[in-house]
């Protein structure tokens, strides 16, 4: 795995920070992020897509990523497709 470093919320100290990186063999973004409460993760929950069973299996979780990192998401995705092409 060889991780290209995205960005990092420009608002959080250094101490942990929600941050994204683009996965240069898979093209998957790779996000840290807060973990959510449990009144989010209740609400992902109740707010199963169609057609899955609910809850949140073991191997996946619910992070919250704050408003202030989306452009850094859409510099993700863009790096994300031109490492498809």
């Amino acid at each position: 795995m060889h991780l290209q470093f995205i960005g990092i919320d420009p608002e959080t100290g250094k101490n942990g920070s929600p941050t994204a990186w683009v996965d240069l063999d898979s093209a998957d973004i790779v996000i840290q992020g807060y973990t959510a409460d449990e009144e989010t993760r209740d609400q992902c929950v109740q707010n199963t897509a169609p057609g899955h069973t609910k809850g949140i299996p073991p191997h996946e979780t619910v992070i919250r990523i704050p408003a202030r990192l989306v452009p850094i998401l859409r510099e993700a995705c863009d790096a994300a497709e031109r490492t498809q092409l």
